[in-house]
């Protein structure tokens, strides 16, 4: 697989990277560990150096499972991970203040079995702590050698830049899709003048844009796509639109539309690496293919045309987590 650099950080990373966290939280019920260590090693085996996780993640066995996937392959690849919540848990809200951050980098050292953390993101920006604040505990851990990179994720772009002033930001992570495309309007352009990588995560709208999810399609109460209005019945329903069209494209292409969207992705900058996830060893084998399918200018053109008219339904986060993004 091709390589990428995220910004002008000089962090090399392959042109796909592997998000973790459906492995054991988000999506339902974790899947088997055995089964979870052989996806993340058949993404290695695949080509991918580039792996996301969290504390948040379970809370705390996803970073252990990557740690413990990794190990042997732990100085061929980056390991990503992320601080920002009251002890690890989404739901108890945010917690970015420097003795906490310090204490999640030694706690995500450990459950990652290494001795650095390669990418350290901001996991949601914190209202009651100073960004200055957060940036420079964040350097004094780089300066220590414990942390590589710093990275942010779903940060606004005032943010960022007060952030990048203290500790330039390596790369942020925020979603971004054929369906959701909002980071175009601020973010993606702040990010190329300050040289800043992005990584999109749900790069296939948690799973929508692969054609695999219908108005019928139930979710497990455990997954988080069960409270988001993006994907009540009538809103999927609505938006099987922009599948079919991608799936249009996608036969022209003579590929599937997870793969269309992936190298839709990747044809936006050179410093974008998506981060696809899955649980399932064909679908991961799919996702690959996507870094292989080339877009045209012709391409690329058809893909706007047949999207451009096409409204989206449905907020891709409850109400009461909307205050936690674009901050």
């Amino acid at each position: 697989m091709q390589k990428r650099t995220l910004g002008k950080s000089g962090l090399e990373v392959s042109a796909l990277g592997f998000g973790c966290m459906g492995l054991s939280f988000g999506f339902g019920p974790a899947i088997e560990k055995s089964e979870a260590i052989k996806i993340i090693r058949a993404a290695y085996d695949g080509g991918v150096t580039f792996f996301d996780t969290a504390e948040a993640y379970g809370p705390f066995m996803n970073e252990e499972l990557v740690g413990e996937a990794l190990a042997p392959v732990r100085d061929k690849v980056v390991i990503a991970t992320k601080f920002g919540f009251e002890n690890g848990i989404p739901t108890q809200g945010t917690n970015s203040r420097p003795e906490r951050i310090r204490a999640v980098a030694e706690a995500a050292l450990k459950r990652l079995n290494t001795g650095v953390i390669d990418l350290f993101y901001q996991h949601r920006v914190d209202p009651n702590v100073p960004i200055e604040d957060v940036a420079g505990t964040v350097k004094d851990l780089i300066q220590a050698g414990k942390v590589k990179h710093f990275g942010m994720s779903e940060a606004g772009v005032a943010n960022i830049r007060r952030a990048h002033a203290v500790q330039p930001v390596t790369a942020l992570q925020s979603e971004y899709s054929l369906w959701w495309r909002e980071p175009e309007k601020e973010i993606l352009p702040a990010l190329e003048e300050l040289g800043i990588g992005f990584v999109p995560f749900s790069p296939l709208g948690k799973g929508f844009l692969t054609g695999a999810i219908s108005d019928k399609t139930e979710f497990d109460k455990s997954d988080f796509r069960s409270i988001v209005p993006r994907f009540s019945a009538d809103a999927r329903k609505a938006n099987q639109t922009l599948v079919d069209a991608l799936g249009q494209i996608a036969e022209q292409k003579r590929a599937t539309k997870a793969q269309i969207a992936l190298a839709w992705l990747l044809a936006q900058k050179p410093w974008i690496v998506p981060i696809p996830g899955t649980t399932k060893l064909p679908r991961l084998q799919e996702n690959l293919g996507g870094a292989q399918v080339e877009l045209t200018p012709q391409d690329l053109q058809a893909i706007h045309d047949a999207i451009s008219g096409i409204q989206v339904q449905g907020d891709r986060y409850p109400a009461h987590l909307q205050s936690l993004v674009n901050r």
